[in-house]
């Protein structure tokens, strides 16, 4: 099996996915961090198809989970009134389990790494993914109790993410 071209195809399926998940929702707000979670799969497609040419020798750290406190703050101001369907909530329950296979199939890779550069780049994607997953949860919060989330401190909960490599 070559990992980098299954790697590729699961950033693009993920890619794919979150820009479905984007054109679906009515609010501005998380269609905004789909879409930042779409762009960042497809960078860690390029990622990994650098790696596969041997051109590749770092992934640096987004800013995704600040971007998307950003817009849950500004939803939380602009005091809209949240309505969502159980099926959104199962599609983003879908998304935190791609986010935790990409995580897990990531750290696997570092373990199997041979090249330690390689073997970076596969725990930075590892984290990433891992933000992503936690973003995700969120997104399950979220929808699943839109009015006390926005009202609970614990959203905030994106300052305890340190992130740190696998």
């Amino acid at each position: 099996m070559d990992i980098f071209r299954f790697a590729m195809e699961k950033e693009k399926f993920s890619e794919e996915y979150y820009r479905d998940l984007a054109r679906r929702t009515h609010h501005a707000g998380l269609r905004n961090i789909l879409t930042m979670l779409a762009d960042e799969e497809a960078k860690h497609y390029r990622m990994v198809e650098q790696m596969k040419t041997g051109t590749a020798d770092t992934l640096t750290d987004t800013p995704i989970l600040a971007h998307a406190r950003e817009m849950f703050e500004k939803m939380k101001r602009s005091a809209e009134k949240f309505d969502f369907h159980i099926s959104e909530a199962d599609l983003y329950r879908k998304a935190v389990e791609i986010e935790r296979k990409s995580k897990d199939f990531y750290i696997e890779k570092a373990e199997e790494a041979k090249n330690p550069a390689q073997e970076r780049i596969f725990r930075r994607l590892a984290d990433e993914e891992n933000k992503h997953q936690l973003l995700m949860e969120n997104f399950v919060s979220f929808v699943s109790r839109p009015e006390t989330y926005l009202e609970d401190a614990e959203f905030y909960h994106f300052d305890d993410y340190v992130g740190g490599e696998f």
